[in-house]
């Protein structure tokens, strides 16, 4: 089932209905995209319509992080949980690591993907790491990355580019290189590879992963300017309805 927040079609499953339904993408053989939905990307979409569109067009749209969860429920159409992008991300590694799956990496510095493929294959030794890639390229080398990746022919591809550009990446490319599961995932390289630290269990258990992050890295401030904001439109749009 599929609902609707601030003009985004979210799909309302849990992170196990999630997992399942990408294992699907990947034995389909097709290529699909994959959105994980934060408040960030959905307040910018308000003034522009072709992140909007771009969201509406993909395959499978999770609700990422607390704000999204919390705005479902004002509107009255709630989503079972959040399925953030370094969880889905580990919990498609840990599927991978059964079936034998595929994965390319693709963003963050220089040296961070590498990094991050050496701990998965650590923790998931039938995972077959098949390329990395750091993110600091311009759109004109953009070919020269999607034909390695095409010669890999990964079953899934992670792409850490910071929203939006991810989701536009894969979006301008997916169609030349075919990969059944293909999604941003934000900073997740640098967590996975130990460059930086998680929040703790606590925090992400009392919803305040947000929080933690902005103590750790108070450069977020300006990015965090954006969650009230998303706030109020929620309130004006579901509860005042205004």
């Amino acid at each position: 089932m599929r609902i609707e927040l601030l003009g985004a079609y979210i799909d309302a499953l849990n992170m196990n209905e999630t997992v399942d339904k990408l294992a699907g993408f990947v034995k389909s053989g097709r290529p699909h995209q994959v959105i994980t939905l934060n408040p960030e990307y959905l307040y910018r979409a308000q003034g522009r319509q072709d992140l909007l569109d771009l969201v509406n067009r993909v395959d499978l749209v999770t609700a990422d992080g607390t704000g999204i969860v919390w705005a479902a429920k004002m509107a009255g159409t709630p989503v079972p949980e959040r399925v953030t992008g370094i969880d889905l991300m580990l919990r498609l590694c840990a599927r991978g690591d059964y079936e034998g799956w595929r994965v390319f990496l693709l963003g963050a510095s220089p040296g961070v993907a590498q990094e991050a493929g050496e701990k998965l294959k650590e923790q998931f030794p039938g995972l077959d790491i098949v390329g990395t890639h750091h993110g600091y390229f311009t759109d004109g080398e953009s070919r020269r990355i999607v034909d390695l990746i095409c010669e890999a022919k990964p079953h899934l591809l992670f792409v850490a580019l910071g929203m939006p550009r991810q989701e536009e990446w894969i979006a301008r490319h997916q169609p030349k290189m075919g990969v059944p599961v293909a999604m941003g995932v934000g900073g997740s390289f640098d967590v996975i590879s130990g460059r930086k630290e998680r929040a703790p269990l606590w925090a992400q258990r009392m919803k305040i992963e947000w929080l933690y992050r902005l103590v750790k890295e108070p450069s977020r401030f300006r990015r965090q300017l954006v969650l009230p904001k998303f706030a109020a439109l929620v309130i004006k749009r579901y509860v005042w309805k205004a």
